[in-house]
């Protein structure tokens, strides 16, 4: 009796089954006959999550998903929460809120968060494969995740927290930014660290690796250094082993964790610690048909002006205590050698009262000999920034080291006007962009799998911006992301508040062009927001 009882069961658990499936493909079968571009409308509005199940429900399915998956994207969210655990929560859900196949994660966070259990907690919601890249930043840009508004957030690291109330003391937040650059190959390679830089190995991984890819240098190079070390003849090596042609942008001082692979590399780490970590992106030579080409286009809006003039460093002694430089100088009008004081005295008289311009730089023309395994050794051209420390009737100090004698500088200051007006020259060169590329609506890029447009576009954009600039620098708020902002409204922008900006380009900009210096190079910047622009050629469609 028993048995048969067991076999009515199974016989009406089978039929349930099938009627279930039946339905099931019914329902799929109704679905879509509702035509393919309202069906595609539909599933781009899924999470990350549910597109994946979704694509295993049909053929067709999967095909119109694929097609979302090859459309370029880019997206980002911030979170203010208090708790770390809310803020990965809120900025994550909103960044997967929609369709996206991740190719890389940048994450930052706040100084009071802790950096590892922030790269654990974020490397939880995505698969380990996929490289991520934690730091601590000086603030955070970016749509918020609760109330999609485009927030810009500086938290206090002024030394007088009482000169600088307007800024946030609760240094509390989370941005994260996922990306898919289609036409792309993306790599994370480390600049290890062991009695010294290797910088040659990280130079040469980075080469081998794009040309085993592409068989070309890489389109570009995103770029996160450690606070402590000096960066400045990685970016010389790399800025002569590479053409302008490469985009190199980042952060040149920040504490930072990564993930490559299953692997997790932490910062203090006490069996290997990288000084800096790279994300490479490379052309996809075996890309498939009908995936077209990323491109990168870098600005930079600087910060800092000359003021007094050309001086010539003599007696110069690095000093490996406190990490500076003491020299003397002379000019071609004033042959003795001058002191500290004498120098700066004239100098401040000049500057007067204002707070921001307290901050002096000198700008340090190099000629060095370079070499790089791939080129050709030759002399080269540079411009360096070192921050005045002081100066006394012996000596000028300045940080770092580097300067030899004879070498030529400048004394340079931060000047708010001239950076706003460096902000607007970079919104009339993003509007140029936006005309030669024929920019289409986000809502027309979003279509590109139904509807087979053929027109370029931008679709996402990142800026790294001196956390000296910000409210306090210019007295409101969102200056240097209103280029960006203004000329492509709608589509992804994020960035955040550094310690050295990296772009490598031509020291021109510092000169209002003069061909004296169109050949030196600069690729560390002060005072300075560097943005990187994403845009996105589709493939030429066959003609019938």
């Amino acid at each position: 009796m028993a048995a048969k009882q067991r076999q009515k069961l199974t016989a009406m658990e089978t039929e349930t089954a099938a009627a279930a499936e039946a339905a099931t493909a019914t329902a799929t079968a109704a679905i879509d006959l509702i035509g393919e571009d309202l069906l595609h409308n539909i599933l781009s509005r899924l999470t990350a999550e549910s597109c994946a199940s979704a694509a295993c429900v049909s053929r067709s399915w999967n095909l119109i998903i694929n097609r979302l998956l090859t459309i370029p994207n880019l997206t980002s969210a911030l979170s203010c929460h208090p708790c770390l655990q809310g803020a990965v929560d809120e900025a994550v859900d909103k960044v997967l809120a929609r369709p996206i196949r991740p190719q890389f994660v940048i994450a930052s966070i706040g100084p009071s968060f802790d950096l590892e259990e922030a790269q654990c907690l974020i490397s939880d919601r995505f698969s380990s494969e996929i490289p991520i890249i934690t730091s601590i930043s000086c603030g955070i840009f970016g749509q918020d995740a609760n109330t999609n508004e485009f927030e810009e957030v500086q938290w206090d690291t002024w030394e007088d927290n009482k000169a600088h109330e307007d800024l946030l003391n609760e240094d509390e937040g989370v941005l994260v930014t996922v990306g898919f650059l289609p036409g792309l190959t993306v790599d994370l390679i480390p600049l290890k660290k062991t009695r010294g830089l290797m910088t040659e190995n990280f130079v040469r991984s980075i080469r081998e690796r794009s040309f085993s890819r592409s068989g070309s240098s890489p389109m570009g190079i995103l770029l996160f250094s450690d606070e402590d070390i000096d960066i400045k003849p990685v970016l010389a090596k790399l800025d002569y082993a590479f053409s302008s042609e490469t985009a190199i942008v980042g952060d040149a001082g920040s504490k930072f964790v990564y993930q490559n692979g299953a692997a997790i590399s932490f910062y203090n780490s006490r069996v290997s610690s990288s000084a800096a970590v790279a994300l490479s992106f490379s052309r996809d030579t075996g890309k498939p048909p009908g995936v077209g080409e990323t491109q990168f286009h870098v600005m930079l809006s600087t910060g800092v002006s000359p003021i007094g003039p050309k001086y010539k460093a003599v007696y110069v002694k690095a000093v490996s205590d406190d990490n500076s430089t003491r020299l003397m100088a002379t000019t071609d009008e004033i042959d003795f050698n001058m002191d500290g004081q004498t120098i700066l005295d004239p100098i401040y008289d000049e500057l007067g009262d204002n707070t921001h311009s307290r901050t002096l730089y000198v700008g340090v023309t190099k000629m060095r000999k370079c070499t790089s395994r791939h080129v050709d050794t030759n002399w080269v051209f540079m411009h360096e920034f070192q921050m005045v420390l002081r100066g006394d009737y012996e000596y000028l100090y300045v940080h770092g080291d580097g300067i030899k004698s004879y070498d030529s500088f400048q004394f340079y200051h931060a000047n708010s006007d001239l950076a706003r007006a460096s902000c607007q020259n970079v919104s009339n060169k993003m509007k140029l962009l936006k005309q030669d590329l024929n920019l289409v609506t986000d809502d027309q890029s979003n279509s590109y799998g139904s509807y087979g447009m053929q027109k370029k576009y931008v679709f996402g954009g990142m800026m790294f911006a001196c956390y000296g600039r910000g409210k306090l620098f210019f007295g409101e708020p969102n200056v240097d992301a209103s280029p960006f902002l203004e000329n492509f409204p709608g589509i992804t922008f994020s960035g955040t508040y550094c310690n050295g900006e990296i772009a490598h380009g031509n020291f021109s900009l510092y000169e209002n062009g003069s061909k004296e210096h169109s050949s030196t190079r600069c690729s560390l910047h002060e005072f300075s927001t560097v943005y990187l622009v994403m845009s996105y050629t589709p493939p030429t469609l066959p003609q019938f």
